[in-house]
């Protein structure tokens, strides 16, 4: 069995920052920790580029797929023999719609549902809503693209976008580059679209010719779309089912958290919202609010060249005045591509980062997909010991509960400068807007007087950032080298002990039964906002998690756990993933009358509270039915689309009358999990007064 389509898989998200960018050797020893930890899994993709025709393999150690898929891989328009037609892209991850900024239809459906695409099965999907937005105005002086897509996430999540598709257009949109596009539609999966489009324009053209892309290329996208009615001027009439109107003058400089990224706050309301204010410094202790982690990462903002570029001018602005990196923030820079590092040595700016602790990590997406790594011993005891409230502040795309770090309590969501000068400042507590930074021959200094102009970034993107550097990196990324190795079994050889890559008990027959819609019992009442985060953690496992307790049975060091999302490829480490996030809120589980927070679950009828795992054992050896009640926008998040279906059927709370009162329900759960128009009459007969005025 061969896929059907050329594949190509990029190892992107198994590197943890076990060594921060204050270390010279970071990088090399990351990855050498990321090829021990993962040798099973990385021997299994290994075999698979030699089993398999139609499948190479981007190994490890180069960079973020979506930022790869952007900078390289897609076209824009494909040429198969001797037909032209346009690039697609159908993605197992969220960001796929990253490539969405070069006019180009890429969606993330989820792991199994792309996979099947591999195989030559079609995609099913609703007939998405189509939304037009128009972008009026220009980004005011000081303000990043990052600034610019948390205003937008906030704006289009209370406009309720989820699952429609988007196309940006405008006389702001047209001023746009493609790198703050592709920041735009990366952030796709933050305000719940399925898409977010940009039209093929001279920005397009420009992007593609910057990225060193071959000239018959650029100029077969710039002909196919003049032609076919897919430029920009073809597109001034288009009609859309609803419209939006966002003016991007309006945007101040912002952050988003904490917990969500759509949660937008400006940095000059920080003390009103009660973020920053009052601390103690005390000498030797951390501060209230203390910064631990300080991230530049993700795809999101390293495909940016003027996000990189500005972090890099403010770190030489800080150094010149003497500025330092606290000693307890660990921080980090992870782009996404091997390019960042090339632009940023040929601006010079690259030992201005290193100098605040800011050098290379990784070519991953590290601290954004929860691989933040271990903290120090020290700064994680006094976390523990004095029961701090810990923070991160991170250039990605998500700060959910428990997502970055176990030990910071709360994440925000800021562009590349804004990491940098948070590092310095040590603590959220820190007003970044008014707080004095450091004292220069008796001048405070503050954010102001270290952020750099429009007019210099613009300057050094334009002389430093290259063609010759994306050929340099990418043509021998993707030269075809001939397998001149060992021939490989065509069936693999599973590893007995492995806990990364285990044969699958389905090949067995050990298929789960069938689920009635009757006798079902609750395995969770939850709250609004449960993300993928909580059903399913991406992040670092813990020795005293269900997960944790098992690889420490098989012989795993703790100190080699790893994450949730390496360890998918083993069912039994998957399973024990099921609600472990300790964040979790079941409100079936309280104590002296409040919601007790952790992976918890409440057994019926005995009413056994338990770790959420053994609850599940417990009924899946009952062979007990079970259901999910959650709140709005439950799901959001990555697209692990398989864990929201796993474990029981969901039903939103809004479909609901009182909770408490339908626990005493006997038919309470077969009518939850209905449709509603499968069911009206049934809400008649046990709840009248709610049929007359469903909420939908």
């Amino acid at each position: 069995m061969n896929p059907v389509v050329p594949t190509q898989l990029i190892v992107d998200h198994s590197l943890a920052v076990e060594r921060g960018g204050f270390d010279p050797e970071a990088f090399e020893k990351n990855r050498a920790i990321e090829d021990r930890r993962n040798e099973d899994r990385f021997h299994f993709i290994n075999w698979t580029k030699k089993a398999f025709k139609n499948v190479d393999v981007i190994p490890p150690g180069n960079g973020i797929m979506h930022q790869i898929n952007l900078e390289k891989m897609s076209p824009v328009i494909q040429v198969r023999d001797g037909v032209a037609f346009p690039d697609t892209c159908v993605g197992t991850d969220s960001h796929t719609p990253h490539v969405d900024a070069l006019g180009v239809i890429a969606i993330g459906v989820g792991g199994l549902e792309a996979e099947s695409v591999m195989l030559g099965r079609a995609s099913w999907m609703r007939l998405p809503e189509s939304v037009g937005v128009e972008l009026t105005g220009k980004l005011q002086p000081g303000i990043t693209a990052t600034d610019m897509v948390l205003a937008l996430t906030e704006f289009l999540r209370k406009q309720k976008v989820v699952g429609a598709w988007l196309e940006f257009f405008g006389e702001g949109a047209s001023k746009l580059t493609l790198g703050d596009r592709a920041t735009i539609s990366n952030m796709a999966p933050e305000y719940g679209a399925t898409a977010a489009m940009f039209y093929i324009d001279q920005q397009t053209i420009d992007y593609l010719k910057l990225t060193g892309r071959e000239d018959e290329q650029v100029q077969l996208v710039e002909l196919y779309a003049r032609t076919t009615g897919l430029w920009a001027d073809s597109l001034k009439q288009a009609q859309y089912e609803r419209g939006l109107t966002f003016n991007l003058s309006s945007v101040v400089r912002n952050m988003a958290g904490p917990s969500n990224p759509h949660a937008r706050v400006a940095t000059s309301d920080l003390a009103a919202q009660g973020i920053s204010g009052q601390w103690d410094e005390v000498p030797g202790q951390m501060p209230d609010g203390a910064v631990i982690i300080a991230a530049i990462t993700s795809c999101t903002n390293t495909s940016n060249p003027r996000n990189v570029i500005a972090a890099g001018l403010l770190a030489r602005n800080a150094n010149q005045l003497g500025l330092t990196r606290k000693p307890w923030v660990k921080s980090s820079l992870a782009p996404g591509s091997k390019t960042v590092a090339l632009y940023l040595d040929e601006a010079g700016l690259t030992c201005e980062l290193e100098q605040l602790g800011f050098g290379i990590v990784a070519f991953a997406c590290t601290t954004c997909n929860g691989m933040s790594g271990a903290l120090d011993p020290v700064i994680q005891q006094e976390i523990i010991d004095r029961d701090l409230y810990a923070t991160a502040v991170l250039s990605g795309n998500r700060n959910f509960d428990g997502r970055i770090h176990p030990y910071a309590k709360q994440a925000f969501l800021a562009s590349p400068p804004l990491v940098v000068a948070y590092a310095i400042a040590g603590t959220i507590r820190f007003d970044i807007e008014k707080d004095v930074l450091g004292v220069v021959d008796g001048k405070d200094i503050r954010l102001k007087d270290i952020w750099p102009s429009d007019e210099e970034i613009d300057a050094v993107v334009k002389a430093s950032v290259k063609p010759e550097q994306f050929r340099q990196v990418y043509i021998p990324m993707f030269a075809i080298h001939e397998d001149t190795g060992p021939k490989v079994t065509p069936l693999y050889d599973w590893r007995e002990m492995s806990t990364y890559i285990r044969r699958p008990p389905y090949w067995e027959g050990a298929l789960a039964g069938a689920r009635p819609l009757k006798g079902m019992r609750p395995l969770a009442v939850l709250p609004d906002n449960i993300t993928t985060d909580h059903l399913s953690p991406s992040n670092a496992i813990m020795l005293d998690s269900a997960a944790g307790e098992y690889l420490a049975k098989m012989g795993l060091p703790e100190e080699d756990f790893n994450s949730y999302a390496t360890h998918r490829g083993d069912h039994l480490t998957a399973q024990r993933a099921t609600f472990a996030n300790p964040k979790l809120f079941n409100e079936m589980v309280q104590e002296n009358g409040k919601v007790k927070q952790g992976s918890l679950a409440r057994v019926e009828p005995e009413g056994q509270v338990m770790r959420m795992w053994e609850a599940i054992e417990i009924y899946m050896e009952r062979k007990q039915p079970l259901i999910i009640i959650a709140g709005a926008d439950y799901g959001q998040g990555s697209s692990r689309t398989g864990r929201p279906k796993a474990c029981a059927w969901p039903v939103s709370k809004r479909l609901l009358p009182k909770v408490s009162s339908a626990f005493t329900a006997p038919t309470w759960w077969a009518w939850a999990c209905c449709r509603w128009s499968f069911c009206r009459a049934l809400i008649a007969t046990h709840w009248p007064s709610t049929a007359a005025k469903p909420t939908t």
